[in-house]
């Protein structure tokens, strides 16, 4: 009468409801194991001097990336062009997994950066973005006289 619930259980049933409401809300199973609303996947890491933000986006123009920095929200957007040739009637694509359309990314900084030092680079398909903090949030060391 009574079912015995194991973790794995629970991690199973919970992975059913998951599949089932991306499949209910229109957003299927990616085979990267993210959503076309993640794109690019970001890794985001602080330091004491700063917060570096690194956005993998191979094959983008950098000059197509609009990247901004409005009340403590940092935003990267833009669209990537689907590359496949449009023109052939006799083209059969049986997998695309590459993602084509716009996307928008939106991070939270912290109250202590200064958006005036923000820098971006782009090499090798990586953008790196590195804000730094402001000199009055940098933690110092005082010595003792």
């Amino acid at each position: 009468m009574f079912r015995t619930l194991s973790l794995g259980d629970f991690f199973s049933d919970l992975g059913h409801l998951q599949r089932q409401l991306l499949r209910f809300s229109g957003t299927a199973d990616n085979i990267r194991g993210f959503g076309r609303s993640d794109f690019p996947p970001i890794n985001i890491g602080t330091t004491p001097d700063s917060v570096e933000i690194f956005a993998f986006a191979p094959g983008l123009d950098p000059a197509s990336i609009d990247l901004a920095i409005e009340r403590g929200l940092l935003s990267l957007s833009g669209e990537r062009r689907d590359e496949l040739p449009q023109e052939e009637d006799k083209l059969a694509i049986h997998i695309n997994e590459r993602f084509s359309g716009t996307y928008r990314r939106v991070v939270s900084l912290s109250d202590d950066i200064d958006p005036e030092t923000a820098h971006a680079s782009y090499k090798d398909g990586i953008l790196h973005i590195q804000v730094k903090r402001r000199a009055a949030a940098i933690p110092r060391r005082i010595d003792i006289q």
